[in-house]
């Protein structure tokens, strides 16, 4: 059941605050908020937020050093070995690095490549890192749902709103200091993962060409940067500029490349290749980028914009105008939104250790102290009780034994004459059918003998018990039907119209006759059919041909 949730993304370099449900096969945004702040670190950032709504419950987005993903190939297990191996790399990690970590796991579909094996993705992070963004959503009024690593949040942003077709396609969402990728295979997702760099790879490129401070650069970036043919040729800062960005965008296309080489150790899909890259991201908006990196990979590229398909119609007049200006941004935040509010959504939910302790006592210690509790009353109450129903019972057995006596002997009895009736309807259908029979023989015979023309004689009459659907007897309820074969006479003018003038005659005299005649093309020849006997749901009179 879809519930209102907020998903965040806060980072170095923006924060967003997408808050909305799922409605069938579409997401509603309710609420939206979003900053540019350059900020050193994920504390810092969450200072500079004012969000004009209160989030409540929250999806928080993890990227960056912090977070760390590994894909372990394994025998396919019960759920309960599972958590245990998992359990013990976290904390085989967790003590290699000095630091307490706090994680989540799940199985990627089935790969078809590996055979009976599944292969896990496990993400890790700090729980410092958890610390400082649970510190940062309090303050704004925020309810933890869960911690969820971006590259999550973008396959489900993907996976919900994307163009999913059987091909494999690396999806990116460049940040300022972090690219999130997923590559999918038709709807499956093959690997997650976040890179260090992202658009702030432009802005050191052109601070550096320039020689001036980074924030200057990325002004330069968005008044003059470009990637495009014209840009190169056009002399002057944006010349400078689109060279300098040419290096940074070679940076951008190893790493995505270094990406896919990674998927292919990890999750050991040696012929793994791709067949088109979907960008999104405020670094993506970066003019000509997605040209250089067709050019640079060799694969098609294409902008993914999710919102297309997104109802933001509840927005106010303000954050509908923000939600415009930070529309690239936003994608992972909406993903985070659209995976927690389905439950069917795959999901990588990562918990700090306090709260999973708080979530694991009230969701189980407290409510099995609670229900041993009442088992106890409940047993003491109950136990009173059955010693009363037990006495009732047996008295009411012993009356029932009595009845059951009476009824089995009076179920026999019905049996009996139940089998008996059966034997006497079976003589009486017989004597009917043959009464009936010699009935329909003596009537037939008095009609054709009055109204046959002239003409026309009779060479073979026979009797039978059939079934017809065309005369309205059913199989199974088969019933006399009386069968003519006569002959015309040579010559005779018209005999069709004499045939039907009896066919008329025939059915006027004998009430309730359901007749199957037959006329030979020559007019030589006849043939009838006829009963009195139709089943009574047939038994309108009818002459077919």
């Amino acid at each position: 059941m879809s519930k209102l949730i907020c998903g965040i993304d806060v980072g170095t370099g923006s924060s967003i605050f997408l808050r909305g449900k799922s409605k069938g096969t579409r997401f509603s945004i309710t609420d939206f908020w979003a900053s540019s702040h350059p900020s050193p670190d994920v504390a810092s950032a969450w200072s500079t937020v004012e969000v004009d709504f209160k989030p409540g419950l929250s999806c928080v987005g993890l990227s960056g050093r912090e977070l760390n993903i590994r894909y372990t190939e394994v025998p396919r297990l019960p759920d309960w070995q599972l958590r245990k191996l998992m359990r013990f790399e976290v904390e085989e990690i967790g003590g290699q690095a000095g630091a307490e970590m706090a994680s989540d796991f799940n199985v990627l579909p089935e790969l078809p490549e590996i055979e009976g094996e599944d292969v896990v993705l496990l993400a890790m992070a700090r729980e410092s890192l958890l610390a400082e963004h649970d510190a940062g959503l309090t303050a704004v009024g925020g309810k933890l749902a869960h911690f969820s690593p971006s590259a999550i949040g973008l396959y489900n942003a993907w996976l919900h709103y994307g163009v999913i077709e059987e091909d494999t396609v690396l999806v990116a969402n460049i940040g300022h200091q972090n690219i999130d990728v997923a590559i999918v295979r038709g709807t499956d997702l093959l690997f997650a993962r976040n890179l260090s760099g992202g658009s702030r790879l432009f802005d050191e490129a052109l601070a550096e060409r320039f020689d001036v401070s980074v924030s200057r650069a990325e002004k330069i970036k968005l008044e003059q940067g470009s990637l495009s043919p014209d840009a190169i040729r056009a002399g002057g800062t944006r010349e400078k500029a689109a060279r300098a960005l040419q290096g940074a965008a070679g940076q951008l296309a190893t790493l995505l490349q270094s990406a896919v080489l990674f998927c292919k150790t990890q999750i050991k899909l040696s012929g793994l290749t791709i067949d088109r890259i979907a960008l999104c991201g405020g670094g993506s908006a970066l003019e000509g980028l997605d040209t250089y990196l067709q050019g640079a990979m060799k694969i098609r590229v294409e902008a993914f914009d999710p919102f297309r398909v997104v109802d933001t119609t509840a927005l106010s007049p303000a954050a509908a105008e923000l939600f415009e200006e930070f529309r690239l941004e936003s994608v992972v935040a909406l993903g985070l939104a659209t995976s927690a509010s389905n439950d069917e959504s795959y999901a990588i939910e990562i918990l700090p250790a306090r709260v999973e302790k708080r979530r694991q006592f009230w969701g189980k210690t407290a409510l099995s102290i609670v229900a041993a509790v009442l088992c106890l009353v409940y047993l003491g109450v109950r136990a009173q009780k059955e010693r009363a129903a037990l006495r009732a019972t047996e008295t009411e057995l012993s009356q029932l034994t009595s009845r059951y006596t009476r009824a089995r002997r009076a179920d026999l009895d019905t049996r009996e004459l139940i089998a008996e009736n059966e034997e006497l309807m079976a003589i009486v259908s017989e004597l009917w059918l043959t009464a009936g029979a010699g009935e329909q023989l003596v009537r037939a015979l008095e009609v054709i003998e009055r109204d046959l023309p002239p003409d026309f004689w009779l060479d073979e009459l026979s009797s039978r018990s059939a079934f017809e659907a065309a005369l309205g007897i059913e199989r199974g309820d088969e019933r006399p039907v009386l069968h003519l074969e006569g002959k015309v006479r040579e010559g005779t003018a018209a005999p069709s119209a004499l045939f039907e003038v009896f066919l008329a005659r025939l059915a006027a005299e004998l009430d309730g006759v359901r007749v199957l005649p037959s006329l030979s093309p020559s007019g030589d020849r006849f043939t009838l059919d006829l009963t009195l006997f139709s089943s009574p749901k047939n038994a309108e009179p009818s002459t077919e041909g």
